[in-house]
């Protein structure tokens, strides 16, 4: 359902107060203004709280500077006559109690009338005593038709083209910013160099990644990672190069439907939050990191709407890579949380959108307890797949060695012997190997020379990597996945030769 449609039904239902948190006051308003002539001409009166009520000569200026008395313009308006009252950035007044309390009368009054007041402002700030009366309302960001019809109406005032391949790249960079933005960032480009250029998708990026900054919901998360660096993970890598294409026009006519995304279990320090980003280069898609923690507010009804603009911000950049890291952490013990249900509505929220979203959006979660996550989250439908991500096997540790030596040591590789090195680490996950190597450049360091296969040996003598200090929580994951919970990242390792005999 449309803004429109949605918000028309409001108004024939005779909802009398709506909440509707966006940034774009004139777009919205143009909204609102096009719903209101499809309701047999409704009048609209907006107010703020400078310049008062305008629009309507006889009321210019009413109201000015006086928010109670904006209110109160409300019953003054007959009974009998319809209107739509635009109340700009009144959430800043709402916890004046005698705004309060006359919302609160006004939402009794209004009920039997064909008035309806709408709160537009760039927040959601509820107090707990609204909460009930005021029904809040999504206005998503421009569709790539709204985008192009700008694009097109811009080009036209310099008098120049571009050829559809061009538009149709510009209506994709834009995606996702506010038609404001939009406007500012293409302006830019004509006052720059007097026309829109192919170049300027550049600038639109730029305008993106401010935006997303903002929001301080979604971090856009620059990758140089590729499916090379992992090293191992055999079985995950062929799994996501197979789907590589997946996102084109052609895999649309072939019938597939958009993949849905990963959940990656398993030890820390293993590659989780290394394929997420290799994912994204790999298949070069903008990469949005999201902190759940993030998500949740102070202010009622605050966390619901910071979950809902993530998700249209997610949806209007795509395709894109979605990347949720240690999701056991924010979505652990929510029947324990006392927060009034707000976490297990924001979970509600979240899981829905998982199952139902149609959108490009391709969501990659990691977690290191699994015990932590709600069993909804393991759900098939949720993810295409959940794969165990374990301890690297001797044949996966030598190649991560191999990886790490080759960007620090490329010219004398031939030194370091790869095989003792891995076959002297069991139990050493690829970021334990990472700092053995550190420490071993510390040592050659100290002593003027280049460090040697030696020096990586007495460093690894000295860690005591997680599987030891953490056995009985790794028995756990590995139990699990061993039980066929999940399908492995690995293709030859101990716990892929395990679970082959546990099934002989």
């Amino acid at each position: 359902m449309s803004f429109n449609d949605e918000f028309e039904l409001l108004l024939r239902a005779r909802y009398p107060l709506i909440y509707i948190p966006t940034a774009e006051e004139e777009r919205v308003e143009a909204a609102i203004a096009k719903s209101a002539k499809h309701l047999s001409d409704r009048p609209v009166y907006i107010w703020d709280f400078v310049d008062g009520y305008q629009g309507n000569p006889n009321d210019a200026g009413a109201a000015r500077r006086n928010p109670l008395q904006a209110l109160e313009f409300v019953e003054k308006v007959a009974d009998n006559a319809a209107g739509i009252f635009i109340l700009r950035d009144f959430y800043r007044f709402l916890e004046d109690i005698s705004v309060s309390r006359k919302l609160r009368n006004l939402s009794r009054r209004l009920k039997s009338q064909f008035k309806n007041i709408v709160i537009v402002s760039p927040q959601v700030a509820i107090p707990s005593d609204l909460a009930e009366v005021l029904t809040v309302m999504d206005f998503p960001l421009p569709k790539g038709s709204e985008i192009k019809a700008e694009i097109e109406r811009l080009l036209a005032a310099t008098g120049r083209s571009l050829s559809d391949k061009v538009i149709d790249e510009l209506v994709r960079s834009c995606q996702g910013l506010s038609l404001e933005r939009i406007r500012r960032v293409l302006t830019r480009a004509i006052a720059s160099h007097g026309e829109i250029q192919p170049e300027d998708v550049e600038l639109v990026l730029e305008e993106k990644r401010q935006t997303i900054r903002q929001t301080q919901i979604l971090e856009f998360y620059p990758t140089t990672e590729k499916i090379s660096d992992i090293g191992g993970l055999d079985n995950l890598k062929d799994w996501l190069l197979r789907r590589g294409g997946a996102f084109t026009e052609r895999a649309r006519q072939y019938g597939l439907p958009h993949p849905r995304g990963l959940l990656l279990v398993g030890i820390q320090g293993t590659g989780k939050s290394l394929t997420a980003k290799a994912i994204a280069h790999h298949w070069h898609l903008p990469l949005l990191r999201l902190d759940v923690g993030r998500l949740f507010g102070g202010l009622v009804g605050e966390s619901e709407s910071r979950t809902r603009q993530m998700i249209q911000l997610a949806e209007a950049l795509a395709p894109c890579i979605l990347w949720i890291d240690e999701i056991d952490k924010a979505f652990s013990g929510l029947d324990s949380k006392g927060d009034a249900g707000t976490a297990n509505r924001v979970f509600g929220t979240f899981i829905n959108w998982l199952a139902e979203k149609q959108s490009p959006v391709f969501v990659v979660a990691t977690a290191n307890n699994i015990q932590a996550l709600p069993p909804e989250m393991l759900r098939k439908g949720r993810f295409d797949e959940i794969f165990f991500v374990g301890l690297p096997n001797q044949e996966e540790r030598r190649s991560i060695f191999e990886l790490h030596l080759s960007r620090l040591r490329p010219h004398n590789l031939k030194s370091y012997d790869l095989e003792r090195l891995a076959y002297e680490t069991p139990d050493f996950s690829g970021a334990e190997i990472e700092q053995t190597l550190i420490e071993a450049m510390h040592i050659g360091f100290s002593q003027n020379r280049d460090f040697t296969t030696d020096d990586i040996l007495e460093s690894a003598s000295q860690i005591i990597p997680l599987a030891r200090t953490a056995q009985e929580q790794i028995k756990f994951l590995q139990d699990w996945a061993a039980a066929g919970k999940a399908r492995m990242a690995s293709r030859d390792s101990r716990l892929s030769s395990r679970i082959q005999r546990q099934f002989q």
